[in-house]
C-alpha cells in the first residue's frame, strides 16, 4: 500500500508542472514586450515540453524537479517583465546595488541544472560520479556561452528598445561574463548539494 508520504513525493513534478503552467498564463497576460516575451519564452517552453515528454521514461529526483523548476518561474517573471524590470528594488536598496540584479538570481539558477545532468549520467551508469559532476559542470558552463551568443546575436538583428531589453546588460559592459559566472557559481553549488544526495539509486 502506498502510504501518504509517498503518494506526496510522487505527485510533487505534478504541482511544479501546475505552478509553471499558471505562472506562463499570467507571464503572457499583458507583458511588458511581446517580441521579448517571445524571445525569452521560446527556451522555456522548450524545456518545459522537454520535461513532459521524457517524464514517462526517465523520472528525474524530485530534488531535480524542484531546482530545474526555479529557473522556469523565475525567467517566465523576468520575460513579463522584462528582466531589468523586474519589481526588484527592495533588494537593490536594500544591499545598495546600482542595477537590478534579478537576472544575476535566474542566471545562477541556470546552474541548479547541473545536478540533473550529473544524475542522469549517474542513474543510467553513462558515467562514474566525479565524470558526470565534472559533465554537468562543463555542460552548464557552455550553454551559458552559447546563450550570452544568442543574446548578442538577437539584439543586434532586432535592435531598438526589444534588442536592449532582451540582452539585459544595464550599461554594464561585462554584464556577459558576470552572467556566465553566475550560471556556473550556481552549477558548483548545485553539485556540492548533488555530491552529499549522490542519486545513483533512489529517484525520489
Amino acid at each position: 500500500m502506498t502510504t501518504s508520504g509517498n503518494t506526496w513525493q510522487y505527485r510533487i513534478p505534478h504541482l511544479l508542472a501546475v505552478i509553471i503552467v499558471a505562472t506562463m498564463v499570467w507571464s503572457y497576460i499583458n507583458p511588458a514586450d511581446i517580441t521579448v516575451w517571445w524571445a525569452e519564452m521560446v527556451p522555456i517552453m522548450a524545456i518545459f515540453a522537454g520535461l513532459l515528454v521524457t517524464f514517462g521514461k526517465f523520472r528525474f529526483s524530485n530534488t531535480s524537479y524542484v531546482l530545474m523548476s526555479v529557473l522556469l518561474i523565475l525567467h517566465t517573471i523576468g520575460a513579463h517583465y522584462t528582466f531589468a524590470s523586474v519589481p526588484f528594488d527592495w533588494v537593490t536598496n536594500y544591499f545598495g546595488f546600482e542595477r537590478n540584479h534579478y537576472d544575476r538570481i535566474a542566471h545562477f539558477s541556470v546552474g541548479f541544472y547541473a545536478y540533473s545532468a550529473a544524475e542522469l549520467l549517474l542513474r543510467k551508469q553513462w558515467a562514474r560520479p566525479v565524470t558526470a559532476m565534472l559533465f554537468g559542470l562543463f555542460f552548464i558552463m557552455s550553454v551559458a556561452a552559447a546563450y550570452e551568443i544568442i543574446e548578442w546575436q538577437f539584439a543586434v538583428i532586432e535592435g531598438g528598445n526589444a534588442g536592449i531589453e532582451f540582452l539585459g546588460s544595464q550599461g554594464d559592459i561585462w554584464d556577459a561574463q558576470k552572467d556566465m559566472l553566475a550560471d556556473t557559481l550556481g552549477a558548483i553549488v548545485a553539485l556540492v548539494l548533488f555530491a552529499f544526495t549522490r542519486r545513483d539509486q533512489s529517484s525520489t
